[in-house]
């Protein structure tokens, strides 16, 4: 079985595979103090929900990472608990995909990944957008290459922003309002919130397709359920695309 873990700077997604099945899936906050054993023991405890054994389940690790001190940990917590070295996403791993961008190790390893599973699951030309700490906004080739993209603030870091400097602003629950014309100052800034940055995602796929041509679009990331359906661009939501992603790198690389 393979342990796919995906780092991001907010929350870490862990994902089980037995062959190319997505077994089980968890997230957790993201802390670059966790030291190897605990991040054993974490996975074990999560592997028993299943009755696994941590020692002998697993029989690879698969990691993209954007916290070198998780990165570190990782790498250290699978060769000696597992016996065996990770496979981290970065330069000199066989991804499958050409990278045409001016410098390809600028790409974050989460948006290869992502773009490795949309090519994967849908085929090309294709858009990801990923909703994470930040907005990043992918295009892929027909011919399957990774051409570049977008990175803007994401929801959560815009919100903190706007909460620590507004003094008469306070933090609400990010749901839909019920309508676009907010009623109260809560629902003025879940309004804000979610017609903006889908508005933000149109725009932007828009002038993509205007480069690319007729895309499939296909959204992934912790807030793009909530997202996603009042895009009008939206065509796919992948919950799961960076860990389907890391685990065809996986096998590429065996």
């Amino acid at each position: 079985m393979l342990l796919a873990v995906d780092v991001g700077n907010t929350h870490t997604v862990v994902g089980l595979f037995d062959g190319g099945e997505l077994v089980d899936h968890w997230r957790i906050a993201t802390n670059s103090e966790r030291t190897s054993d605990e991040l054993a023991l974490m996975f074990q405890q999560f592997l028993g929900f299943h009755g696994f054994s941590f020692d002998d389940a697993i029989t690879g690790v698969a990691v993209c990472s954007g916290v070198p001190e998780v990165t570190a940990a990782l790498r250290e917590m699978t060769a000696r608990y597992f016996g065996f070295s990770a496979v981290v996403l970065e330069p000199g791993v066989r991804t499958g995909m050409p990278i045409l961008y001016d410098n390809p190790k600028e790409v974050g390893a989460d948006r290869i990944a992502n773009a490795v599973g949309a090519f994967e699951m849908h085929g090309g030309p294709a858009i990801v957008v990923d909703f994470g700490t930040a907005t990043t906004i992918e295009a892929v080739s027909a011919k399957g290459e990774y051409l570049g993209g977008a990175i803007v603030p994401g929801i959560e870091i815009s919100l903190d922003a706007l909460f620590g400097r507004a003094a008469g602003l306070r933090r609400v629950e990010l749901v839909a309002p019920r309508n676009v014309i907010g009623k109260s100052t809560v629902e003025s800034i879940q309004s804000g919130v979610i017609h903006g940055f889908s508005g933000q995602v149109d725009a932007i796929v828009d002038r993509f397709q205007a480069e690319l041509g007729t895309c499939t679009v296909i959204a992934t990331g912790g807030i793009a359920e909530l997202i996603a359906p009042h895009t009008q661009s939206i065509q796919h939501f992948e919950p799961w695309l960076t860990l389907y992603g890391l685990r065809t790198i996986f096998e590429r690389n065996q």
